[in-house]
């Protein structure tokens, strides 16, 4: 696993975020410092996929990056018939997902698709991962994909829907913040990568509070929509419909 040192050196102007390929070098590192709790969410969500995966169905783990939800579906779940769809817009992060799936032994089929999530469709679905990927979808176009999302679900699906929200007051927030900064420096990011990531990530992960996330859930026609985990200020929701 490559260490990420993408933001180690000053820049005099921060290029906003993309999934490029010197991202996916480093990507697992990144994640994995970067985001607390995430060792622990990969084989809860796969725990939960399996109650919910239903036989002869799809899962599909939306803006899937390397493969690490998708290698948690194809572990845990053991209904018959069912399949995987993968998909990602990154070209880069769809190659080097598919070495990893091939070399990962045998499992559940993964149908791995470079693509735009706001586009695809949505069909036979038992669950529906969204893995800190939502966060980057505009928001003139978040109430639409999950709209597509629950029409595509079958009747007692689930969507697991994983964020870095806002937190109000502000001062839980800015606590919640300092914390997680805190996290990636015990990590051993420098006050300058964490600063020079957090400028590149500006007006690109584009963070909502629980409250907001339910209530559009909710509007999409889900019957639940439920905080399930949370590390600092980042959050998962399982909503069933």
């Amino acid at each position: 696993m490559s260490h990420d040192s993408l933001y180690a050196i000053p820049k005099n102007k921060v290029p906003p975020f993309e999934f490029d390929e010197a991202v996916v070098a480093v990507f697992p590192d990144m994640i994995e410092r970067s985001v607390p709790g995430y060792a622990l969410l990969l084989p809860l969500i796969g725990q939960i996929a399996s109650r919910y995966a239903q036989p002869h169905s799809r899962c599909y783990d939306l803006g899937c990056s390397l493969g690490a939800v998708t290698l948690a579906l194809r572990q845990q779940i053991q209904q018959d018939g069912v399949r995987i769809t993968a998909v990602d817009n990154s070209a880069a992060m769809i190659e080097t997902c598919e070495e990893i799936i091939g070399r990962s032994g045998p499992g559940l089929p993964v149908d791995l698709v470079e693509a735009d999530i706001c586009q695809i469709a949505i069909t036979n679905a038992s669950v529906v991962v969204l893995n800190f990927t939502f966060q980057f979808v505009p928001p003139t176009q978040r109430d639409a994909l999950i709209q597509r999302i629950f029409d595509g679900l079958l009747p007692g699906g689930a969507l697991i829907l994983s964020e870095k929200v806002l937190f109000a007051p502000a001062e839980l927030d800015d606590l919640l913040v300092t914390l997680h900064h805190d996290f990636k420096r015990a990590n051993g990011y420098s006050d300058l990568e964490i600063s020079q990531k957090r400028t590149a990530l500006e007006n690109v992960l584009i963070s909502e509070t629980v409250p907001q996330h339910q209530a559009r859930l909710l509007r999409a026609g889900f019957a639940s929509a439920d905080l399930w985990f949370q590390a600092f200020n980042f959050v998962s929701l399982l909503a069933i419909k």
